[in-house]
């Protein structure tokens, strides 16, 4: 609570640091002075994006992670008058996913052909199959994200302050989000040193998605014999059939759905910048961040190592589960990933640029991290833009990054069903990882070329490639451009 009423004040704070600074606008002699923006901007950036690896979330910490994502942001800077600007932001992702397929890793399209819906003259299904190696073709594979944003932006008269506030809204299969934010930045020294300050908040409800094989089970009472058990038998480690009405068959630990389906964050961000001479400059910031609510995601499935593994499928793919081989078994889950309902994250971050000459620029970062939930990591970061003409200009960068598990990780069956919170998501686990890239700019500063009616600023196209040490490896190619209006 009073972690709450800290946020709270804060976000007052810099409302009333905004109020003030419009009067006092209202207060300056009225002057000609330029404007802050002469014509509206549009920045568009396409992104493409692939990854892969064999530790799911999904299905318990193993599994096919295969991910393809492409996506659109647009960005449209419109100057309302000489001091303000209005900011629209809009965001559409559109991904396909092997891991969340396997939410319900049944429901393929040979097994619906194979095994129609029960009826009083069918009393028995064709077998089911499913596998973490496989992915499914249900409705859970594919979905977009939307998000939204509209923000306004006041410059004083002399240019030295700057307010800015927002609010936007986000849409994805499983939850909705709202959020808002507010900025102040003032400039001194003659505009050589920066500081800024702002909030941000999202509230974000869950639409909570489960684990097929879970959800059947609490919307039924247990009964295993209904819905997606009909008919089905349930397989013990030997591959041997179970007795359903036993106390020797599958049950899950979890007996009920989400009560608290809300996730809070709050944002307080602060940053200082400084011209150092006329090749330097450094800057130094954090975002602290407070997170509550349910934390977890119920897709996540988790399984014990103390208690015994129960399958749906092929009894001869139970030997190699853990292999790609397995095409044909699917492991009930014991568990759906439980977190604690709150988190703090405390980084911290200091940003080197240093001109060596009109060719070449290095751009450095380093940022310590660490939360409540147990990670600790480093981050640092280097890019060497190499400008080869008037227009083009060269992007190569490197980025390394490691980190601690947090404290209720622990791999594929290695957690016990003793513990009270446990994940075995590999973002929350020990790796470290690499990412090199390489980009091409084309700058025009006469914005002598158009596309319709809007005129080309910079053209930006960025290749990254990114590997952790678990094996996941992704790629993205993305085109960035900045358009001004005629």
């Amino acid at each position: 609570m009073n972690r709450m009423k800290i946020f709270t004040a804060s976000f007052v704070f810099v409302f009333s640091l905004v109020l003030y600074g419009q009067n006092q606008n209202e207060n300056e002699n009225t002057v000609f002075r330029k404007k802050v923006l002469d014509n509206t901007e549009v920045h568009w950036l396409l992104s493409v994006y692939g990854q892969n690896g064999e530790n799911a979330a999904v299905t318990g910490g193993i599994g096919n992670e295969e991910l393809n994502d492409f996506a659109q942001n647009i960005q449209v800077a419109i100057p309302v008058n000489t001091d303000n600007i209005m900011n629209l932001d809009i965001t559409i992702s559109g991904y396909t996913s092997a891991s969340s397929s396997n939410l319900n890793p049944f429901d393929k399209d040979d097994d619906a052909k194979n095994r129609p819906e029960a009826s009083a003259h069918k009393s028995v299904y064709a077998p089911l199959t499913g596998s973490p190696w496989v992915a499914s073709s249900g409705a859970s594979r594919k979905d977009v994200w939307i998000n939204f944003n509209v923000g306004y932006t006041h410059y004083s008269g002399d240019r030295n302050r700057i307010y800015g506030a927002g609010l936007g809204v986000a849409k994805e299969f499983d939850y909705f989000s709202k959020s808002g934010h507010l900025s102040y930045t003032a400039l001194f020294n003659e505009k050589n040193t920066e500081i800024s300050l702002g909030t941000k908040f999202f509230l974000d409800k869950w639409n909570p998605q489960y684990p097929i094989e879970i959800k059947t089970f609490i919307k039924n009472d247990g009964d295993l014999n209904a819905d997606l058990f009909y008919g089905v038998p349930i397989l013990d480690q030997n591959g041997t059939p179970t007795d359903k009405n036993s106390t020797h068959t599958w049950r899950p630990a979890v007996n009920e759905f989400l009560n608290n389906k809300n996730r809070n964050t709050y944002v307080l961000s602060l940053s200082f910048s400084q011209i150092l001479s006329p090749r330097a400059q450094m800057a130094v910031m954090t975002d602290i961040t407070y997170q509550t609510g349910w934390l977890a995601n119920p897709m996540q499935r988790v399984y014990f190592a103390d208690k015994p593994n129960y399958y749906i499928g092929k009894a001869e793919d139970i030997a190699y589960y853990t292999n790609p081989k397995n095409t044909g078994v699917f492991q009930l889950a014991d568990a759906y990933e439980k977190l604690p309902a709150s988190r703090l994250k405390f980084p911290v971050g200091i940003r080197l640029h240093y001109y060596i000459n009109e060719y070449v620029v290095l751009r450095t970062y380093y940022r310590y991290y660490f939360d409540t939930w147990g990670i600790h990591s480093n981050t640092l970061e280097m890019e060497l833009p190499l400008k080869i003409s008037g227009k083009f200009t060269l992007y190569p960068s490197y980025r390394y990054y490691n980190q601690t598990a947090a404290d209720y990780f622990a791999p594929y069956e290695e957690h016990l069903s003793t513990e009270k919170f446990y994940t075995s998501d590999y973002d929350l686990s020990a790796f470290s990882a690499h990412q090199a890239g390489f980009g091409v700019k084309y700058t025009d500063i006469f914005t002598s070329h158009k596309i319709w009616k809007l005129a080309i600023k910079s053209i930006m196209l960025d290749f990254d490639h990114y590997m952790r040490s678990t094996g996941f490896k992704a790629n993205i190619i993305s085109l960035n451009m900045n358009l001004v209006a005629d």
